[in-house]
């Protein structure tokens, strides 16, 4: 099984790597114009629940710039699979379902932590200070496995970059303004809080903020990231096995 997963995963690092100064550039422009319209913009007056915003700020941007490259894989598997067709490649290959998904999920994880890895370094530049919890490190692996498994089944779904584009308006442009990157979820009307709590970036924003700002972590966030990665992991492999047959 390691084979097919090592496999996967060297092919999609390979690729990466021919494009990687691109990939870090675009990565790293988002994040930091929120820090500047936001960060800055909002002066150090502004606190919200006792913290200065930008350190409010800094852990949904985490959240918000890992969902993006982490989800962002269904795009480059859509390409794959469209255009250059190398994806049958890993479909016509003495390898599993579970293999590709996990070595795809992984790529995932990677462009995800060099997000990450960026906005750490711009808390530093802009001198935020961040209190950090153990817990982090299995919150934010767990919040990038569960958005690179969600982007596989996506790509899998999709029949052309139109519908994928469709997915990303419907999905994941409302997750990442309603799910308390930017502002706390109980600012919400009632009916926008149940919305926003059947969704997974809800749980992991509040994980991801408490464990890096010495807030009180609930345990029970990282198990439901748990089981909405467990749903994710088993539709990617059933919109898989679609493809294949």
């Amino acid at each position: 099984m390691l084979n097919g997963f090592s496999g996967v995963l060297y092919r999609e690092l390979h690729v990466f790597s021919k494009k990687i100064k691109r990939q870090i550039l675009a990565s790293s422009l988002s994040p930091f114009l929120f820090l500047i319209a936001f960060g800055w913009g909002f002066g150090k007056d502004v606190t919200i629940n006792g913290l200065p915003y930008i350190s409010f700020l800094i852990p949904g941007l985490i959240a918000m710039s890992t969902l993006n490259q982490c989800y962002g894989i269904s795009q480059e598997i859509n390409i794959s699979r469209f255009y250059f067709h190398t994806f049958d490649e890993f479909l016509i290959a003495p390898i599993s379902p579970v293999e590709i998904v996990i070595g795809e999920a992984f790529y995932g994880v990677f462009k995800g932590t060099i997000s990450m890895g960026l906005i750490f370094l711009y808390a530093y530049l802009f001198q935020v200070k961040l209190l950090f919890n153990p817990i982090f490190i299995p919150a934010v692996f767990l919040h990038m496995i569960l958005f690179a498994l969600l982007g596989v089944t996506m790509a899998m779904i999709v029949h052309d970059h139109g519908n994928q584009a469709n997915l990303n308006t419907f999905v994941i442009t409302p997750m990442i303004f309603l799910c308390g990157t930017f502002f706390p979820v109980d600012k919400l009307p009632g009916f926008f809080k149940v919305i926003v709590h059947s969704l997974p970036l809800t749980y992991s924003t509040k994980i991801i903020r408490a464990s890096l700002t010495g807030g009180s972590v609930d345990l029970t966030h990282l198990w439901i990231i748990l089981g909405f990665s467990v749903l994710f992991f088993f539709t990617a492999l059933w919109a898989l096995k679609r493809v294949e047959a």
